[in-house]
């Protein structure tokens, strides 16, 4: 399997060489260009299967380069290099897109790799991008991507009715599109989700969307029934800052 790094900073490209090297036994061959132009025309004569990007870099952002590749060549997988700040990592997080934050880890870079492997095939880069490019751009994010069995889809939040824990995995029940399991924990959206004020956390196994409260039932504890007719527990060190929300809502 090949792999293309494309970085302006040669100090980068080497050290990130040397970790995929000890790292990722599956790249077998690992090319280098300096900048973005350069590193197109090595995905057209070499196709790699995963291109390791920097973002900030001189002429041409990394985020530009669907803009020099034809739709039929999006068949590699991105994985973008960035010294971004928090805000930002959280749009490729819910873009589904993989990054390493520099200064780059050895594990980073391996997790990174195998998530990147499994979305070899099926990788809808083009519409993860945009996405991507969507969400750094607004100051308000609107979307999450939720990986799933056929690849990405891409929700509104005001269509998310609630998210379930179910082992490692999450079963998010949407409006529109019905219910998709996600290959990741629950945890993984509270984090994320955190800051997004429709979403709350009545039970450590729920994570729903206020917007769809059908009814507070006080019987057998108390409990919350959502407009999908879900019921939904409420731990008991929550029930009063629930009853507070929902007063104020």
């Amino acid at each position: 399997m090949k792999a293309l790094i494309i970085d302006d900073e040669k100090k980068a490209r080497q050290v990130l060489q040397i970790l995929v090297e000890e790292n990722c036994p599956k790249i077998t061959t690992i090319l280098q260009a300096d900048n973005l132009i350069s590193g197109v025309e090595l995905i057209k004569k070499e196709a790699p299967s995963i291109v390791f990007l920097d973002i900030e870099m001189p002429e041409h952002s990394g985020l530009e380069i669907l803009n020099f590749i034809e739709k039929e060549v999006h068949n590699f997988e991105i994985i973008f290099t960035t010294a971004y700040s928090e805000y930002a990592i959280q749009a490729f997080q819910l873009s589904a897109i993989d990054y390493l934050l520099k200064p780059v880890r050895a594990s980073q870079v391996k997790d990174a790799v195998d998530k990147a492997i499994k979305f070899l095939g099926n990788s809808q880069i083009n519409k993860r991008l945009t996405e991507l490019k969507s969400s750094l751009e607004e100051a308000n994010f609107k979307k999450i991507g939720l990986p799933n069995s056929n690849g990405i889809k891409f929700v509104n939040f005001t269509d998310i009715i609630m998210l379930e824990a179910d082992g490692m995995y999450t079963n998010v029940t949407t409006k529109s599109e019905g219910n998709i399991l996600v290959s990741k924990p629950l945890k993984f959206f509270v984090d994320l989700l955190q800051n997004i004020k429709m979403f709350y956390r009545p039970h450590r196994s729920f994570l729903i969307n206020l917007a769809f409260i059908k009814e507070y039932i006080k019987k057998d504890g108390g409990y919350i029934v959502m407009e999908n007719d879900k019921t939904v527990s409420i731990s008991n060190d929550k029930k009063d800052e629930f009853l507070t929300i929902v007063q104020n809502i």
